[in-house]
């Protein structure tokens, strides 16, 4: 299954039988974000979630 980064925009594939690939075959208002984004988004959110 081709998908598409909501961020970056990157395209990438998945494998019919993961879980993940499911879920957003079946529910489309679910997005997938690339391993890079997903990284980079909780290595903020812990900054941040630190500061106060």
């Amino acid at each position: 299954m081709r998908v598409k980064c909501v961020l970056c925009d990157k395209i990438g594939n998945l494998d019919d039988i993961q879980p993940l690939a499911k879920k957003l075959r079946n529910r489309p208002l679910h997005t997938y974000m690339c391993k890079d984004c997903e990284e980079r988004i909780t290595k903020k959110t812990l900054a941040r979630r630190q500061e106060g």
